[in-house]
């Protein structure tokens, strides 16, 4: 599972039953939401409006006490079909 870290702001990956406890962003999509590219890339996600809505998520994340965070916008790399079909398949487990 890829997490944020909410304090660096990168992604770190989680296997098994090794995985932290972790804040969801639930929201609707608009036009501008950050890939799993960008973020990784960090340039263009700083300029899409969707980028200050997963910070500000990770800063209340933060303030509660929970180092990570899970958003299905970039942390799904949606260019891989396995990836995003196991995370389709994994997501109410």
């Amino acid at each position: 599972m890829r997490l944020i870290n909410v304090r660096t702001l990168a992604f770190e990956e989680y296997f098994g039953k090794d995985i932290p406890p972790y804040a969801i962003l639930s929201h609707t999509w608009g036009s501008k939401e950050v890939t799993y590219q960008e973020w990784r890339s960090g340039g263009l996600s700083k300029i899409k409006a969707g980028y200050e809505k997963i910070r500000s998520a990770c800063q209340l994340a933060g303030d509660d006490e929970v180092d990570y965070l899970w958003c299905d916008t970039n942390c799904i790399d949606k260019t891989s079909s396995a990836e995003l079909s196991q995370a389709i398949n994994s997501m109410f487990a």
